[in-house]
């Protein structure tokens, strides 16, 4: 069994029935969350999907990361092709009952990966410099976005607990236990990309960001202290995307 099928019983729909397409390893998250007015964000997504709130408020997700082990089924993972480090911007959405990501913006350090994933997922990637540092459980991460505008990030962050899972109905549940994403083609046309994966094993996490220009190209500004956990990551697979009606 593929060691992202050796659990299912948490998602809230069943996989997909047809075979997975992609697979890729998703190491070392920071997964950085801050409350936003849902009004705020709502505007940032297309209008047949619906901002989620929790706890009163909907949450703005920065991830930075390492992605590892990327291929396309059958073929074999290629060293310099397929492990780079990436940064998310995300939100919280939903449609026909399904919460899922949709992404702000995605930058990577793969010129190939940024093309494909623009071209055939309709993903908003940008290629950037970066350079990921680690040292027992201290990361660094640092990014200089050079397609568009001039774009930099920097992260320093480390695990302070002992990995928990999220449970069903908690704040943590709901920012990182999502099986699928949005895009939008620029035609106008809406896709769904089913995902799956072990729930994450999650722990506490402390650090410092620098996220102002990552956010501002969308009218967004940051305030207070983001919420921060940490995962050594998980194994996944994706299926092809569907175009909704």
């Amino acid at each position: 069994m593929h060691i992202a099928f050796s659990r299912t019983d948490h998602r809230r729909w069943p996989v997909p029935a047809g075979n997975w397409t992609w697979r890729q390893c998703w190491h070392d998250l920071l997964f950085a969350h801050w409350p936003v007015p849902v009004d705020v964000l709502q505007p940032l997504v297309p209008p047949s999907l619906v901002v989620q709130e929790f706890g009163g408020t909907s949450w703005l997700g920065v991830v930075p990361f390492r992605m590892a082990g990327v291929r396309r089924r059958p073929l074999p993972a290629v060293p310099w092709l397929s492990a780079f480090p990436e940064l998310n911007l995300r939100l919280y959405v939903e449609r026909d009952g399904k919460p899922g990501v949709w992404f702000l913006s995605l930058d990577a350090a793969n010129a190939v990966a940024v093309w494909a994933a623009k071209r055939f997922f309709h993903l908003p990637y940008y290629l950037a410099e970066m350079d990921f540092k680690s040292r027992a459980d201290d990361f660094v991460f640092s990014s200089q976005r050079v397609d568009g505008n001039p774009v930099s990030f920097r992260a320093e962050y480390r695990p302070t607990s002992p990995v928990f899972e999220a449970s069903p109905g908690t704040l943590e549940s709901f920012l990182v236990e999502r099986y699928c994403l949005y895009a939008q083609a620029a035609n106008g046309a809406l896709y769904r990309g089913d995902v799956h994966h072990v729930p994450w094993p999650l722990q506490r996490a402390e650090g410092e960001l620098e996220a102002t220009e990552l956010v501002a190209p969308h009218g967004l500004r940051l305030a207070g202290a983001p919420l921060l956990h940490f995962s050594r990551g998980v194994d996944v697979v994706v299926w092809p995307f569907t175009r909704l009606a």
